[in-house]
């Protein structure tokens, strides 16, 4: 079995850091732990909080947050974080001890229309994954996600893209949205609140549709990084609101053009043309002049 690697991840809030994991810790879902008392069916957040300085810890499938007092700086303490965490996995200790139980999550799933009319996206209140999974098939379900690899067994079902609170389904062109989308929300409920799996492993790296995933300011160049940077605060957000997300695959210095990749809604969608020459391209240009000639898209 490949050892786990744990990497260091700043956020918005200069009192919290991301340390994110290569392999899966929790099947879905998400735990937050304010106190010792509270983390007493999660080791891994008990042995977090003798130290001093964490004040919250939280869970997720493949990376923990850790909230700290002012009486360190992080500079001085992620490091020694970091080890202790990867330590801990490596030696096989369990994170979350998860308790069997009958009673029902309290879970909501809604369904909302997209631009694209072959896509439907599935909004939940629950988490269920930090990264973005798109299967085109159900072998790629197989490999990644057994929710999506439920969701195929729908015979109208042709795709299907998982992001942090939604599910993106792309139906085949013999049946209605009216007709089927109550039973997909109902099953989609069912499987949430019954805690089942939702991805089973990270996706590969080297597939270059998620290799977008993990590109990091580190192993970028100025100005991809800058694109990066751009599409994450201002793209993204809208995109995903209507069941879709646009990743970065590559900048070419020489010709000065941006290719992006197309997933969940956006993949396919009619719109989604113009809002690439429009919305992205317009932007780019202006936030980055002369330095974007052209942005293409592919889908994925």
């Amino acid at each position: 079995m490949s050892k786990t690697s744990i990497s260091i991840q700043n956020t918005n809030n200069d009192s919290i850091i991301k340390f994110a994991s290569t392999s899966i810790l929790i099947n879905g879902g998400s735990y937050e732990f304010n106190n010792i008392d509270e983390a007493k069916n999660a080791p891994l957040a008990q042995q977090l909080f003798y130290l001093p300085f964490v004040k919250k810890v939280f869970i997720t499938a493949n990376f923990i947050a850790i909230q700290k007092y002012d009486i360190v700086e992080w500079a001085d303490v992620q490091e020694e974080v970091r080890e202790q965490i990867e330590a801990y996995l490596n030696d096989g200790n369990s994170v979350v001890t998860e308790i069997e139980t009958t009673k029902k999550q309290a879970i909501e799933v809604y369904a909302e229309v997209t631009p694209n009319p072959s896509v439907m996206k599935f909004g939940t209140t629950k988490s269920l994954t930090t990264t973005d999974v798109e299967c085109k098939n159900i072998d790629e379900a197989n490999a990644t996600s057994p929710l999506a690899q439920a969701l195929f067994h729908f015979p109208f079902v042709k795709e299907v893209f998982i992001s942090e609170n939604y599910v993106s389904i792309t139906k085949f062109d013999m049946v209605e949205w009216n007709e089927i989308y109550p039973e997909l929300r109902t099953f989609i409920l069912n499987y949430l609140q019954e805690n089942k799996t939702i991805i089973k492993e990270l996706p590969k790296v080297e597939k270059e549709t998620k290799a977008s995933e993990n590109l990091t300011p580190e192993n970028l160049d100025e100005t991809s990084a800058k694109i990066v940077s751009i599409l994450d605060e201002y793209i993204k957000p809208a995109v995903a609101s209507d069941g879709g997300n646009i990743a970065f695959r590559s900048y070419d210095e020489e010709s000065k053009i941006v290719s992006v990749i197309l997933q969940g809604a956006c993949s396919g969608c009619p719109s989604s043309t113009i809002t690439l020459k429009n919305g992205i391209e317009t932007m780019l240009k202006d936030m980055l002049p002369n330095q974007i000639n052209e942005v293409v898209a592919i889908n994925g």
